[in-house]
């Protein structure tokens, strides 16, 4: 048999190549562990493939569908696994480092330090975050989350604010 343009599942694996790094982002925003990102992973391609029929190029972009997807997702995985009473990794409580010439040692401190205080956000403040670091804009943010523009910003200010203040050294 051979794959054509037309053909659904060639079409869908292509896609789901050209955005896999919204899959990967996601698994690695919602999973401490990498056994947990790969298990994720893989429901998520199911779940995008399952839904796949349903996909209309004309109301979103693939990107945004896959983020909506891979997003309810992780957040499914995310309250099952609460239910089961499963425990992630305590934060570090040592604050970023402030010097500007960190060595690279130091920024990758501060990166996992930041990774750890975005893992423990409520599944729609992580959701929001990631897409914001993603550099979506409000509009895009609220369409994949089917909340307000004002409410993603009002959410944005707040968890700008919580982070600052855990990590500023300087009340």
């Amino acid at each position: 048999m051979t794959t054509t343009a037309a053909d659904p599942r060639a079409r869908f694996a292509s896609l789901l190549a050209q955005h896999r790094g919204i899959v990967l982002k996601i698994a690695h925003g919602y999973c401490a562990h990498q056994e947990d990102r790969l298990d994720l992973i893989q429901e998520i391609s199911v779940q995008a493939w399952d839904a796949f029929e349903g996909f209309d190029p004309a109301r979103a972009r693939f990107s945004t569908w896959l983020y909506r997807v891979a997003l309810n997702v992780a957040i499914s995985q995310l309250r099952r696994q609460q239910l089961r009473q499963r425990h992630h990794a305590p934060l570090d409580e040592a604050p970023l480092p402030a010097d500007e010439a960190a060595t690279p040692g130091e920024q990758q401190h501060a990166l996992r330090q930041l990774e750890a205080a975005i893992h423990a956000l409520p599944a729609l403040d992580r959701a929001l975050m990631l897409l914001h670091l993603d550099d979506y804009d409000h509009r895009q943010i609220a369409e994949v989350l089917g909340i307000s523009s004002a409410n993603v910003s009002t959410r944005l200010h707040r968890l700008r604010q919580q982070l600052r203040a855990r990590f500023d050294p300087m009340p």
